[in-house]
């Protein structure tokens, strides 16, 4: 940081502060309890049978949407952005990878995560290496997850869609509408070996979504905590051992 600079926050006495923060920390609550309204009511969202078989390559063998929940109920997936040409991923998906907090909570209340990219697996797991990650990240490969998931947009595949926004609602905000790979996490359930597609969220959506706690609101089961709003019959006090 320059030290000479001379732009600063203005300065107060004590008790000014004091009552500012205070009115700060007013508001700082009613957004709290604002982003729990909003966690209810997506908790409430119906959910979507996912039809369509889907084939992933890892380290541990060819698997499918199903499997990749390891016998969760709930599974997380990262859309890393890697296209199959390129030889290194995403930078900003890197810089997302590398804030990751621990995720040892999430099994604990039935939920797995997973990052999966269009790359071949041998590049994935040499970025990975490169990183030092840890962790399961899966190629879709010639799937058609990456494009079903609205994450790889390619009129050749269909309409371009991103973020719930058609080519032609981007092209007026002066979003990108080449060919090319998004970011973006999806949330699917499991109901014995149906499953089913709850949640999407892309773009600025997911910048937030590095620890267990943010990434527990956006599954149906949330938290799982008793200041929750959630529908009856679901899960709470989940067993931290």
């Amino acid at each position: 940081m320059n030290e000479t600079a001379t732009a600063h926050p203005p300065i107060a006495s004590r008790e000014e502060w004091l009552t500012l923060r205070k009115e700060l920390l007013a508001e700082e609550k009613a957004l709290t309890k604002e982003y729990d309204r909003l966690n209810a009511k997506r908790r409430r969202l119906p959910m979507v049978k996912v039809e369509k078989t889907y084939s992933f390559e890892g380290v541990d063998g060819t698997k499918t949407l199903e499997e990749l929940f390891k016998g969760q109920t709930q599974l997380i997936v990262y859309h890393f952005m890697f296209d199959p040409t390129w030889e290194t991923g995403c930078e900003g998906c890197t810089g997302y990878i590398d804030a990751l907090a621990d995720l040892s909570a999430l099994p604990k209340r039935s939920v797995n995560f997973v990052v999966v990219s269009r790359a071949p697996l041998a590049k994935l797991q040499a970025y990975k290496k490169e990183r030092g990650w840890t962790i399961d990240w899966y190629s879709s490969g010639e799937s058609d997850f990456n494009y079903d998931f609205g994450v790889t947009l390619d009129p050749a595949r269909g309409p371009i869609t991103y973020n719930y926004k058609t080519a032609e609602e981007l092209g007026e905000l002066g979003k990108v509408t080449k060919v090319t790979e998004m970011p973006g996490s999806s949330v699917f359930f499991r109901i014995g070996h149906d499953v089913y597609h709850t949640y999407s969220t892309y773009a600025r959506g997911g910048e937030a979504l590095c620890d267990s706690y943010r990434l527990l609101d956006i599954t149906p089961f949330g938290r799982q905590e008793d200041f929750e709003d959630s529908p009856a019959g679901w899960p709470q006090n989940p067993t931290y051992g």
